[in-house]
């Protein structure tokens, strides 16, 4: 039988003006010296080299660790005291971005992974079983439950109310007479 991770919110998602950035994340993909719950600990400094490589736009915002499912892109990627700052916008022109962004409001989803492989890495021997200290980062996806428990979205920013009110505009007058719409 497969565990499910117990779900703990480290902090409540910032709230922001609704029509400011609409699509806007940003949050901790991975912190440093924190062993997550496959027994890895990853050392400041280990994304540095990849982040030089890549840049933020040649690592992808993937739904879930699926590689079918591209929701948006990262703009910023850092390494800073803390861990691995990412920020970057959900394509609110796909279905599964816009998905994306109503699970996040609704507080439905948080987390953040990492897709990576390992470059290099010191065993140990205590909760953590290595250290990684050099890793080739691919993709950070929007998950359900990361792996490193507060890996998390801190910060979304919704839809435009203007576009809200002009999709909604558009359905009434498509929609046949007699049907509610939604105000």
């Amino acid at each position: 039988m497969t565990r499910v991770p117990s779900i703990k919110r480290t902090m409540p998602l910032a709230a922001v003006a609704e029509d400011d950035e609409p699509g806007l994340i940003r949050g901790y993909a991975s912190l440093f010296d924190r062993t997550d719950r496959a027994g890895d600990r990853i050392l400041r400094g280990a994304f540095a080299r990849s982040l030089e490589e890549r840049t933020a736009s040649g690592v992808r915002m993937l739904w879930q660790h699926d590689p079918a499912e591209p929701i948006g892109r990262w703009t910023v990627l850092r390494e800073d005291a803390r861990g691995l700052y990412a920020e970057g916008r959900l394509e609110l022109g796909s279905r599964r971005g816009r998905e994306a962004l109503a699970l996040l409001r609704g507080g439905a989803i948080d987390g953040l992974s990492i897709g990576f492989r390992t470059r290099r890495s010191k065993p140990l021997r205590d909760a953590a079983r290595r250290l990684l200290t050099d890793i080739d980062l691919w993709e950070i996806s929007l998950v359900t439950f990361p792996m490193q428990e507060a890996a998390r979205v801190r910060e979304v920013r919704g839809l435009a109310l203007g576009w809200a009110r002009a999709l909604r505009e558009a359905a009434r007058r498509i929609a046949p007479r007699g049907l509610p719409v939604g105000t």
